[in-house]
């Protein structure tokens, strides 16, 4: 098999699962505006109601042009970047006790991980298959 292919498919694999999370969660957070404003006030995020609209915009948004691969290695730096501040916003799991700070916990480093495959992304580019490839 071509190896380049193979990379190709694989970056495609990659962004599309990557990108899948940040859509199903900013579509949530749209479609349950008044839950997600409520949730962003009870982690103690800034200005709840902006706080929800700039997760909203950020996770839809950035998560679509991933999925197409526009503008990929930039927005996914960009992305990496949201995702670990929104674990220190979200997931503080040191203020919790017994099995919720274990799923904070998990939930924080899941963060962490993710941003790690996205500047994995970041790096290697979107691929052949992508709408940065078609820009070319």
């Amino acid at each position: 098999m071509n190896m380049s292919f193979l990379r190709d498919q694989l970056l495609l694999a990659s962004r599309i699962l990557l990108a899948l999370l940040f859509v199903l969660m900013g579509w949530s957070k749209l479609m349950g505006f008044d839950g997600t404003v409520g949730y962003m006030a009870s982690t103690g995020a800034p200005v709840p109601t902006v706080s929800a609209i700039i997760a909203i915009i950020t996770e839809l948004g950035i998560g679509l042009a991933l999925f197409t691969g526009f503008l990929t290695k930039p927005l996914s730096i960009l992305l990496a970047i949201y995702t670990i501040v929104t674990a220190f916003i979200g997931h503080h799991y040191w203020t919790f006790d017994g099995m919720v700070r274990y799923d904070m916990w998990i939930h924080f480093y899941k963060n962490f991980s993710i941003a790690g495959g996205l500047l994995g992304l970041a790096a290697s580019g979107a691929g052949r298959f992508s709408v940065d490839a078609l820009r070319r």
